[in-house]
């Protein structure tokens, strides 16, 4: 006979352990268990599970992710349909009637909607970061403190963020803030003035102008955005300044001319 209690508890943590590829990934099997406090081998049996149902797929782009003398330990990410698992059934309709708005009213109509929802969203982000420095006793003006703050405060609206430095020791020393989910995603493919507006917005509740490197609408992986935190970050730093802070490269897709428009 079936255990539903069982059942249901593997599910779930299944989907913790899916959330924790989109916040973490790259990432490791071991980098799981320990974040997860499960074992490795629990571990391997739900990610060949999410790899079997094409949910995650192992990514080629880590270099650094050593297993000992061995070979280098596999690490994964969200595919396309990992990411769907997370949207909206409305999704498809949301984007019908932006275009239907587009063309009745003009793609600035789209602007203004979308700054506006992305103005909601800004306050409520504000609010929380300010709420969790408060808490911590964290200073205010301490970038570092206001990036892990912003990056807790995305992950309860459901972006799957996270903040880690970058650059140390150097004049190109920042913070990179990734989110490993977008709830707009499906949207924001087809309207980019989703993305422009959120990246405003994180400039504004950081105080610093951001640079956004990557965004899942895109086609990457992850949406990634830098934080200049050294003496270099009193404007936006260069492509050869971005290339050097990055941990990780972020593999390209074919979209050629997205990328051209997020490197200018």
């Amino acid at each position: 006979m079936v255990n539903l209690v069982e059942v249901r508890s593997e599910s779930r943590t299944r989907d913790r352990v899916r959330l924790a590829v989109g916040e973490q990934g790259p990432v490791s099997a071991s980098a799981l268990a320990r974040e997860l406090g499960l074992t490795a081998a629990a571990v391997r049996r739900h990610l060949d599970a999410l790899e079997e149902a094409a949910l995650i797929v192992e990514h080629e782009g880590v270099q650094g992710l050593k297993r000992g003398r061995g070979r280098p330990a596999r690490s994964f990410i969200l595919t396309d349909l990992g990411q769907d698992e997370f949207r909206s059934t409305y999704d498809g309709v949301a984007t019908a009637a932006l275009h239907f708005l587009a063309d009745q009213a003009g793609e600035g109509a789209v602007e203004d909607f979308a700054e506006l929802q992305i103005a909601a969203l800004e306050e409520r982000l504000l609010a929380d970061v300010e709420k969790r420095l408060a808490t911590a006793g964290a200073d205010p003006e301490d970038l570092d403190a206001r990036a892990q703050a912003l990056a807790g405060a995305l992950s309860l609206e459901g972006f799957a963020a996270t903040a880690r430095p970058v650059g140390q020791g150097t004049g190109l020393a920042g913070i990179q803030l990734c989110q490993g989910h977008c709830p707009v995603r499906s949207v924001a493919t087809e309207f980019r003035h989703f993305c422009d507006a959120e990246t405003d917005a994180f400039s504004r509740i950081l105080g610093v102008h951001v640079q956004r490197l990557a965004t899942l609408a895109g086609g990457e992986h992850v949406c990634t955005t830098f934080i200049p935190t050294g003496t270099l970050g009193t404007g936006p730093p260069t492509d050869e300044e971005r290339a050097r802070a990055r941990p990780y490269v972020i593999p390209r897709t074919d979209h050629t001319a997205d990328d051209e428009r997020l490197e200018r």
